[in-house]
């Protein structure tokens, strides 16, 4: 059996606490929420954290609001309630696609959307599902609160711009007229970590023509968006030409590794394949025509 090296642990009462309780104890301290990703790190040595401090109990990060034209989520928002908002799945599809695919029940009922963004695993479906809809970040610490794009908020591989004395207290998702969100994923099985997964948002001119868009792929070697597909499809009408260009683009723009998931041929075909169809889903459902459940894909 794995057992975590020793530790303390402290259950924080509010935000204020919590910040406290990390400046006091330095950067050997480490939030738990639902731990699902922190504590076979923790069995594994990976991570060695002298002190937990627990933050379960700050209810005031417990949220989804509309506020003007945002929508703030926050950061101790679970799994389980962000696959159940009507609200989050009629602005923004995209994240109830995703959630239908992360893990299975028992972590989707204990697991939160900042635990996600700040493990941020390269396999993590919610820090694309984030980076293509222009989420930004709100993080407080002694100085004060500041934002982030999802682009400065994630550094690389298992390290974001949080400090060690920061809180990640929320995120905001801004809302779009005529705007929609797809996300699509292979995996090996149901509720592993995506083999190859695929996240677009499109926001239709009145023409019907491409506005604006945004492109990303988790878990095949890239920062979570692809640019040059983004910039392809901008201006452009929808259709099965200009989602194979886009396709190509991000193939070629990924740069996966060959491990016991697949080969890189086989990651770079579904770089192309899952954002076609991302792409597809996304334009039909801003141009209000009836959604296709994409079914999750597994390998056979």
């Amino acid at each position: 059996m794995q057992i975590p090296a020793p530790f303390d642990y402290v259950r924080a009462t509010t935000v204020e606490d919590a910040l406290e309780l990390l400046a006091r104890h330095g950067p050997e301290s480490r939030i738990i929420a639902g731990g699902h990703s922190l504590l076979p790190m923790m069995k594994l040595r990976l991570s060695r954290p002298e002190w937990l401090i627990d933050i379960n109990d700050l209810f005031e990060l417990d949220f989804i609001l509309r506020d003007g034209e945002d929508l703030r989520i926050g950061a101790l928002t679970r799994h389980t309630t962000l696959l159940e908002s009507d609200e989050v799945h009629r602005l923004f599809p995209i994240v109830r696609d995703a959630e239908l695919v992360i893990a299975d029940p028992v972590v989707r009922n204990r697991g939160t959307i900042g635990g996600s963004l700040c493990q941020a695993d390269p396999a993590e479906d919610l820090s694309t599902v984030c980076a293509v809809l222009g989420a930004i970040a709100v993080v407080r610490g002694p100085g004060g609160e500041r934002t982030l794009s999802m682009h400065d908020f994630h550094r690389g591989p298992y390290q974001t711009a949080v400090g060690p004395d920061e809180l990640l207290c929320e995120v905001r998702l801004p809302i779009r007229a005529r705007s929609a969100s797809a996300y699509e994923k292979v995996e090996r099985r149901v509720g592993d970590w995506a083999v190859g997964a695929a996240g677009a948002s499109v926001t239709l001119a009145e023409d019907g023509s491409i506005a604006d868009a945004a492109v990303g792929l988790t878990a095949l070697g890239l920062d979570h968006t692809v640019e040059e597909a983004a910039g392809l499809l901008r201006g452009k009408r929808p259709s099965e030409e200009l989602f194979a260009d886009a396709g190509r683009l991000a193939a070629e723009a990924c740069d996966p590794v060959a491990d016991q998931r697949g080969p890189v041929d086989y990651k770079r075909h579904l770089a192309d394949e899952l954002t076609r169809r991302v792409l597809r889903r996304a334009c039909a459902r801003a141009a209000g025509h009836p959604d296709q459940p994409a079914t999750p894909t597994q390998e056979g």
